[in-house]
């Protein structure tokens, strides 16, 4: 009877143990990510990390001390199989998340939160970006690992005098059951402050296990079990997230950022007031791309071609670094948020604001194209919710088009859009088409222009788009036609690229189209959520109720940059380049007058939570 005292913390070290092991295979499987540290940096990774693998095991193993004190007193062979049970469950759960994890760390840049559980509802397309070995790969690694978390969980708790009836004399039984239970509860106390983090006022967080400046090194010590369980708890707790500043001084400085004084210098960009707009959404497309923004040359030609001859904004950052964050920004003009999505929440974005509904208002007709599944992260209700009644997709396409994992390729898009705008009617048209071959894994039909494959990917995507425009050109709707063009987010490339880095959220934009007659660079600062009341602006249609989207034109409205990445913020603007990274509590980026944004951007999270809380 005497085991039972050995029972808890044998369990609970042997689940430290095993996440200890799974950091070793992470860094492995890494290997030339972490290769230029060193054994003390590996080491202090395996340590930090223990506050994190030790709580998970408080959490996990408190369950079974419930039913290690239930069997003191209660001796049945149900509380075996409830312990069986739990435990099948635990296995399968805890080897889904270490594999997953480690598959998609290569992808997204950081460790397992809530933002794939949304995504994982479109099976196919949450699979899209990694190939299908490493699918395979991955499924059969997580039942090999469930197996075995199942075996050693099962071999300590499994033995006979876990549900054994006992045959001992009342008395000494009853002093023996007592003294155990007692031991038990101590033992789980202790669980608890593992569970927490300590004795101190503030409780186990992501952050506490970040040692390092350099952040791969803090994210191979996150277990990424906690790092979900966390994501999950906090997912609606808007009015508790991100609050660094007293209310009214928060709402005073959001007001300072998001005025919108009337300007007699906004000049007009279009020939007619009323033009057709074709609103061109480009995956994964980045300021590098272009060489007429400094960056690698040879890759979008066609694009840097009509940065050339159009007007080219030269200081815009992307509000977040996922598409279904992205739409809602560009749409919606609603900033992403760094550990949820919007577009969870359709009840949210039904009080959203969009331009598109606008200018339908106005007499618009509004269609969307793209090559992939409108269901996938909910797309399909926020379209429809912006007043989309006509969405192509891949399944509008004959069967043998959708040669990709993720769909229809863009040439057979962009082929779909000129030919239903050169059967248009006179009636003033949106379209607005999402681009998708440039997305993981890039198997695009452009096979080897370039070595590198996303690169490769965004030069096809790029010719696709130069074809198009040489055609519309030809059309008579050319003249009375303008485009905007603006990626969803920019990538992680080169692919070191610390996605708390500024030049990760840089993007193009650029407005063309026979209907321009204002052309040159727009250097303000601005973010994605700016085009909308940019482009309703010029096109005399109200914006006031887009709240945080000011006129990028307008010379006498803030400007500054606003992006998001996995809980952190950045704000920049010509005065300073401002990054907080919030699960680590710290400052990454301070540059030049130092401060400036600081709270300034602490006060536009805030507000920002605070309005979401209130939808």
């Amino acid at each position: 009877m005497y085991k039972k005292l050995f029972l808890l913390p044998l369990l609970f070290l042997s689940l430290v143990v095993l996440f200890v092991v799974s950091k070793l295979v992470f860094m492995l499987y890494y290997h030339e990510l972490y290769a230029p540290f060193s054994s003390l940096e590996h080491l202090n990774v395996l340590l930090h990390g223990l506050k994190h693998d030790a709580s998970i095991a408080g959490y996990l193993t408190a369950i079974p001390a419930l039913l290690l004190l239930l069997s003191c007193w209660f001796p049945f062979n149900g509380i075996r199989y409830s312990a069986k049970l739990y435990f099948g469950v635990v296995s399968a759960l805890v080897a889904s998340i270490l594999t997953i994890d480690l598959i998609l760390y290569e992808y997204w840049g950081f460790r397992l939160d809530s933002s794939p559980l949304f995504y994982i509802l479109s099976p196919r397309e949450a699979l899209a970006s990694t190939s299908v070995v490493t699918n395979i790969a991955g499924f059969i690694s997580a039942g090999l690992i469930a197996l075995g978390i199942y075996k050693l969980t099962n071999s300590i708790f499994g033995y006979r005098p876990f549900h054994q009836p006992y045959t001992q004399p009342l008395l000494p039984t009853l002093a023996k059951r007592s003294l155990i239970s007692i031991v038990v509860l101590l033992q789980t106390g202790l669980l608890f402050l593992a569970i927490r983090g300590g004795v101190k006022e503030s409780t186990m967080n992501v952050g506490k296990v970040y040692f390092s400046n350099e952040i791969v090194l803090n994210h191979a010590a996150i277990n990424p079990a906690f790092s979900l369980f966390e994501s999950l708890s906090t997912l609606q707790q808007f009015d508790k997230q991100y609050r660094f500043l007293p209310d009214a001084e928060a709402t005073q400085l959001f007001g300072e950022l998001t005025a919108a004084p009337a300007s007699d210098s906004i000049p007009r960009l279009f020939t007619i007031e009323r033009p057709n707009v074709i609103f061109v959404i480009l995956e994964s497309f980045m300021s590098l791309n272009l060489t007429e923004l400094g960056g690698i040359p040879d890759v979008a030609v066609n694009l840097d071609s009509l940065a050339r001859e159009s007007l080219l904004f030269t200081n815009l950052y992307a509000n977040s670094f996922r598409t279904d964050r992205a739409l809602v920004s560009l749409m919606s003009a609603f900033p992403a948020q760094p550990v949820t999505s919007l577009m969870k929440y359709p009840r949210k974005l039904q009080q959203l604001p969009n331009f598109p509904m606008e200018m339908k208002k106005q007499g618009y007709d509004i269609h969307y194209l793209y090559g992939g599944d409108a269901d996938f992260t909910s797309m399909r209700s926020y379209l429809r919710n912006c007043g989309f009644e006509r969405i192509t997709e891949d399944v509008s396409f004959p069967a043998e088009y959708n040669t990709t994992k993720w769909g229809v390729p863009d040439e057979y898009v962009f082929d779909r859009l000129y030919h239903d705008i050169a059967n248009q009617t006179d009636t003033p048209f949106l379209k607005v088409i999402q681009t998708q071959s440039s997305h993981h894994p890039f198997d695009v039909p452009y096979r080897g222009k370039l070595d590198d494959p996303y690169l490769n990917s965004v030069a096809y995507t790029d010719s696709c788009l130069g074809d198009f425009v040489e055609r519309l050109r030809r059309l008579p709707a050319w003249d009375n036609t303008i485009l905007v063009l603006v990626p969803d987010h920019a990538m992680r490339f080169p692919y070191d690229l610390d996605n708390r880095s500024v030049e990760r959220y840089k993007i193009p934009m650029i407005i063309a189209g026979g209907a321009l007659k204002l052309k040159g660079r727009i250097d303000q600062y601005a973010s994605q959520t700016d085009i909308a009341a940019t482009l309703l602006y010029q096109l005399g249609i109200d914006h006031s109720g887009f709240v945080f989207s000011k006129n990028i034109l307008n010379p006498d409205a803030p400007h500054f940059g606003f992006f998001t990445f996995t809980d952190g913020f950045g704000m920049v603007s010509p005065e300073n380049e401002y990054v907080y990274d919030n699960e680590s509590k710290t400052v990454t980026t301070n540059s030049r007058n130092e401060n400036f944004n600081e709270k300034r951007a602490q006060a536009y999270i805030q507000k920002l939570y605070d309005i979401m809380n209130q939808l």
